[in-house]
């Protein structure tokens, strides 16, 4: 039977798992959004660059949930 500390933790756990994950979940349908070729110029360096980000914040997210602990990347940029 959980303690109520437990259930606290788990409730705060979900609502703000559910927040969180929904707003990245829109960020990205937003990301997506640029792939509008009469609306922005891009090239493929840049879609390379833009998904690796991603990926690897998301390889770096998932690993905090297990034992593995890799060192973050720079921020996010463009720049060459």
């Amino acid at each position: 039977m959980a303690t109520d500390r437990q259930r606290k933790k788990r409730e705060a756990f979900k609502r703000l798992a559910e927040k969180r994950v929904t707003r990245v979940i829109n960020d990205i349908r937003l990301v997506g959004n640029l792939a509008n070729r009469s609306t922005y110029d891009f090239t493929d360096s840049d879609i390379s660059k833009i998904f690796r980000a991603l990926e690897g914040e998301l390889r770096q997210a998932k690993s905090r949930f297990g034992t593995a602990s890799e060192p973050r990347e720079p921020i996010f940029t463009l720049d060459d």
